[in-house]
């Protein structure tokens, strides 16, 4: 296979977010950080036959800084992120962080970000001090967002649940939270009043394709002047999703069956998913069952540059 996928879940490591972040409040997930470096990062995706990394800071994001520091560390990341980009062309991509849940202060990185050193998008975490993404307090960045037609990437958050003994938040907390905000947003709407902005959710939507008729055929019941069942599903097939963690014939066939298969991208969650187990799941999806070698084309890299005009 030619090296010619597209990453649009991996992250970067800034070595002044990392050095900084345990005494900001460290990641209440559970889950340590892990050695990082460019070098390494290239090394993983000639190895794994990936072409683009678009990356992004990962949970808790610049969550534990506060006012102007948050602020400042925000742009820092933004700002090492386009460094890299400028350095390796074509190598990394740029999903912008924002200072969230400062809304304002949100509103103009993204627009620095977007318009001013070309990020190929965002990346908001799936909760905020327990705000989810759907709240109307949002509102003014998705009207940013949706000026601009950006792409959003949406990575899991810490719910605020205590964490099960000796299991870890991005083992089940992580695609959890992800999948109620999901539910959270057609809900309340973000896909109907901000329709250019593209939203791509994470380890194909947590657990989204397998529970979306629950939440579809419940929620007319709870809201009879609402969406019907069918318009909610049409609501959800909205989203785009990615593949990080998610391959294989139990996750995946349920997967398929519901998702749009022009918005499926891959993803592999490196290095926060250790090398070896990004690329095992690289290798089951390689090998699934079923797909046709347009699909597989599809999913590793032409679905992701018709969403990023840059990368087309």
């Amino acid at each position: 296979m030619s090296l010619d996928r597209i990453d649009v879940h991996t992250h970067v490591v800034p070595p002044f977010w990392g050095e900084a972040l345990p005494s900001h409040g460290g990641d209440p997930s559970g889950w340590a950080i892990p050695t990082w470096s460019a070098d390494a990062h290239l090394k993983f995706m000639d190895e794994n036959q990936i072409a683009t990394s678009v990356l992004s800071l990962t949970a808790p994001s610049v969550t534990g800084w506060q006012g102007q520091e948050r602020i400042d560390l925000a742009r820092k990341v933004n700002e090492y992120v386009a460094d890299l980009v400028a350095r390796y062309p074509g190598r990394f991509g740029n999903f912008a962080t924002v200072p969230l849940p400062d809304v304002e202060a949100a509103v103009a990185e993204a627009e620095y970000a977007l318009d001013a050193i070309g990020a190929d998008g965002l990346v908001l975490l799936s909760n905020y001090d327990g705000a989810y993404l759907g709240d109307a307090r949002f509102a003014p960045l998705w009207r940013a967002l949706d000026d601009r037609a950006a792409v959003v990437f949406i990575h899991p958050g810490h719910p605020q649940i205590p964490l099960l003994p000796d299991v870890p938040g991005p083992l089940v907390d992580y695609p959890f939270d992800t999948t109620r905000n999901a539910v959270h947003m057609v809900f309340n709407g973000v896909l109907d009043d901000y329709p250019n902005v593209k939203i791509i959710l994470s380890h194909a939507g947590g657990f989204v394709p397998y529970a979306v008729l629950r939440f579809c055929e419940l929620q007319p019941s709870l809201d009879p002047d609402g969406p019907t069942s069918e318009q909610l599903l049409a609501k959800f097939k909205l989203f785009y999703w990615d593949t990080a963690l998610s391959s294989g014939k139990y996750a995946f066939s349920t997967f398929l069956e519901f998702a749009d298969h022009e918005r499926i991208l891959f993803g592999s969650d490196f290095p926060y998913a250790p090398a070896a187990v990004a690329a095992r799941f690289t290798e089951i999806l390689d090998a699934q069952t079923g797909l046709t070698g347009a699909q597989q084309s599809a999913f590793n890299n032409q679905n992701a540059r018709k969403l990023f005009a840059r990368l087309a």
